[in-house]
């Protein structure tokens, strides 16, 4: 849960130096390495990650950490037509 909560934060410090885009790979990377460590962590070590079944989570936050990897890659940068 630390190192996600980490990379969190460097997520938080990318968006507020406004290195928007930066950021969002960032915490869609987030997304992905808690999918990974709640695959990979036997279920009395992963903690919070564990919300609800293995499948569901892992599912859950692949789809989430893509889908925000996807989004902040097809944005077209601001201020440019």
């Amino acid at each position: 849960m630390l190192l996600v909560a980490a990379v969190l934060v460097v997520a938080v410090v990318l968006l507020s130096a406004d290195r928007w885009r930066r950021g969002t790979y960032v915490f869609g990377g987030a997304a992905l390495v808690a999918a990974a460590l709640r695959l990979l962590l036997p279920a009395d070590r992963v903690g919070l990650l564990a919300v609800r079944s293995k499948p569901f989570d892992v599912g859950w936050l692949t789809v989430t950490g893509v889908a925000i990897i996807v989004l902040a890659a097809t944005i077209s940068p601001l201020g440019v037509t």
